[in-house]
């Protein structure tokens, strides 16, 4: 584990750098806003915590009204578990015979989820919660769009959902449909009429699971990108944005339509200068080791004369702005990730503060957490 690079109480101006980050007045924004949008509509929240990876933020979450969370792996649900979070859906397929085990035995804990998008997994869930003596919900899967996991919408999701629910130790959850792909169509009319596609995917398959005679409690899916669509769309009754507690560059890049909320950046990168070699180039100590790149290089957070341009493993390479001073040797910048989940999955701790002042470190519990 890497050493805390602050503690409560120090200044801000003393936290040891490269850190990961959070403004706590724009993140506490950002929990408000989304649980207020949410409630006023009747629906649930369920916050995607791989985005934070942090039980801390869970619980935060949890307190401003969440149902619980949604998490990709095995592993990060057993940290959100033992955690005390009491209600983890892992929004994925699990088939391997001791995570199945290893998941059941969480249910012991908590109420625990599952996606299924294929019949014969059906049954290995079923055996290992009936090991384990537990019950888990599970969900089917609809693609709605996305095209990566899940069945076709109607019929095929329906046959899934009588199988689950002739299974003792299964309980049918609901339907899984989430559009990943949807969440970074930059104009607002793609992502508009990528959700109002997937809201009649959706539709048809929570049709056909009634007509079959299944009760259909839940069509849970959403992320930052769309929430309002699903929120607006009569069809999902349960959101799960993840992103929206911290935003990053990439979603930034999303062009806002008129009545979409603006969420605040909250997640930075601390990084100082170590070397300003010419007038045009200052080097930082946050490069590869310090930010996922798959979209895109980190932005620096108020900083316009300055310009993220090319890493090395320790190395960024920031382009001074023609006329510009070159930033000062020991100078600190604020830099925005250009995707939040997976630079995230970095660090050990995330520091919190407030004004100048270090608040809270708080460890990423499920960092790594790949099994």
């Amino acid at each position: 584990m890497q050493r805390a690079p602050a503690s409560p109480g120090d200044p801000v101006a003393s936290i040891e750098t490269p850190a990961l980050v959070l403004d706590l007045d724009a993140f506490e924004r950002n929990v408000d806003a989304m649980a207020r949008e949410v409630a006023s509509r009747g629906l649930r929240l369920r916050p995607h915590a791989k985005a934070h990876k942090t039980p801390a933020i869970a619980q935060a979450q949890m307190a401003h009204g969440a149902v619980g969370v949604c998490c990709q792996k095995v592993d990060e649900a057993v940290a959100f578990v033992e955690a005390g979070i009491p209600d983890v859906l892992v929004t994925n397929e699990i088939v391997a015979p001791p995570k199945l085990l290893r998941l059941a035995a969480l249910a012991r804990q908590a109420r625990i989820g599952v996606l299924v998008d294929d019949g014969r997994a059906i049954a290995p869930l079923a055996h290992a919660a009936s090991t384990m003596g537990t019950t888990i919900d599970a969900y089917v899967e609809v693609d709605v769009g996305a095209g990566r996991c899940g069945v076709a919408p109607g019929e095929a999701a329906a046959t899934l959902a009588r199988l689950v629910a002739g299974e003792r130790s299964l309980r049918f959850g609901g339907l899984h449909c989430y559009h990943g792909g949807a969440q970074h169509l930059r104009a607002p009319e793609e992502r508009r009429g990528a959700i109002a596609a997937a809201a009649s995917r959706a539709a048809e398959s929570r049709d056909a699971v009634l007509r079959s005679g299944v009760d259909c409690p839940i069509v849970t899916g959403a992320g930052t990108g769309t929430w309002e669509h699903e929120l607006a769309s009569g069809v999902w009754n349960e959101l799960q944005p993840g992103s929206y507690v911290f935003m990053d560059a990439d979603y930034a890049r999303n062009t806002p339509g008129d009545s979409e909320r603006h969420f605040e950046h909250s997640l930075f990168v601390l990084a100082a200068v170590m070397s300003t070699p010419t007038r045009e180039r200052a080097i930082c100590d946050a490069g590869l080791k310090a930010f996922s790149f798959d979209s895109g290089l980190p932005v620096a957070w108020r900083r316009d004369d300055l310009v993220y341009r090319k890493a090395s493993d320790e190395h960024g390479v920031l382009e001074v702005a023609a006329g510009a001073s070159a930033p000062a040797l020991g100078e600190r910048l604020l830099l925005v990730p250009g995707h939040c989940d997976p630079t995230v999955n970095l660090y050990d701790w995330i520091v919190a503060y407030r004004g100048d002042r270090v608040e809270h470190v708080w460890p990423v519990a499920a960092r790594g957490a790949l099994g």
